[in-house]
């Protein structure tokens, strides 16, 4: 008699352990995924988020922020990335993967905000490191970087509505 034993297999890796693992240390759970390049490079960029909270010049509470937003996205990545490791030990594909042929086509818009915005954040860093601007006044006006993409949402939105008034 041919008799088949079928013995379930364990997952390669626990999500609950990577996001334990990350927890505990940020950039563990990426090496508990054998992520080896992503794990150094989450511990290098926790530790100078660490090393820039005590740095002199205010920025608080932007820069606190900035390490929670970080420490969260890494515990929720390395659970994620379990998952995906595991799917595709068991031959299945992820479901967040997306066939190259099914992707759609960048359609450009001809917006040079992002351009002259990141222009205009390097000028000020320039300035600063040249000590011509403080970087405590920098920080200071952080919430003027919201005030500017809320001002462009609001424009984008408008033009888009006119656009549509256009067409009909």
């Amino acid at each position: 008699m041919d008799e088949k034993i079928i013995i379930q297999q364990k997952p390669t890796k626990s999500p609950a352990a990577a996001v334990i693992l990350a927890a505990i240390f940020p950039g563990a759970g990426a090496l508990y995924n054998g992520l080896i390049t992503k794990g150094i490079l989450y511990i290098l960029v926790f530790a100078g988020l660490i090393s820039i909270q005590a740095a002199p010049g205010g920025g608080q509470p932007f820069k606190a922020l900035i390490l929670a937003g970080f420490y969260i996205f890494q515990l929720i990545e390395a659970g994620n990335n379990a998952k995906a490791i595991n799917l595709a030990a068991a031959g299945a594909k992820p479901a967040e993967t997306v066939q190259a042929d099914a992707a759609p086509q960048a359609i450009p818009i001809g917006s040079i905000f992002w351009g002259l915005f990141l222009m205009a954040i390097g000028v000020l860093a320039i300035l600063a490191n040249f000590e011509i601007i403080a970087w405590e006044n920098l920080w200071d006006l952080w919430p003027l970087v919201i005030i500017v993409i809320g001002i462009k949402l609001v424009f984008e939105s408008i033009v888009k509505g006119r656009n549509a008034e256009d067409k009909k």
